[in-house]
């Protein structure tokens, strides 16, 4: 019986955050705690590119961008989805994870979906170093956990 589960990868992931400027007080913190994880990690800054965008929807074009030049193992997207008074918030949700998981499958690319969706601005608050922990941090150990193990598949 084989068994496939994550190792350390060290140093040598390579890995594009894409980021919404949307809500930029969430996302700027995701994209901190994500940074400071990948130097823990002790991921040098040069396999590392980091891509702002206007908003959460533009997340995927530049997902699948990045995929397509085939320098990345992994792609870590943030954004903030805040629920308003209008039903935006389910729609925008709905195309930016639906645009994220046809880019993974698409590319055989991991998407790390770190695009938080939350009804509120606390909710949203308490993800990124509150309560619930820290996203941005989660999803760089998500990334490197899915190369390690997609690394180990392809061997």
């Amino acid at each position: 019986m084989r068994l496939i589960k994550a190792q350390d990868i060290a140093d040598s992931l390579h890995v594009a955050i894409v980021v919404s400027r949307f809500n930029h007080d969430i996302t700027e913190e995701l994209l901190r705690g994500a940074v400071q994880r990948l130097q823990e990690l002790e991921i040098h800054d040069d396999h590392v590119t980091i891509v702002w965008v206007p908003g959460a929807v533009e997340i995927p074009l530049a997902a699948q961008r990045l995929a397509k030049t085939n320098a990345y193992e992994v792609i870590i997207t943030f954004g903030a989805v805040i629920k308003g008074e209008t039903d935006h918030y389910e729609h925008v949700s709905q195309q930016v994870s639906s645009g994220c998981q046809q880019v993974m499958l698409t590319h055989n690319v991991p998407v790390i979906f770190g695009v938080l969706t939350t009804t509120d601005l606390a909710q949203a608050q308490d993800r990124v170093g509150g309560k619930k922990g820290h996203m941005g941090r989660e999803a760089v150990d998500a990334a490197a956990e899915m190369v390690s193990v997609l690394r180990q598949i392809t061997e």
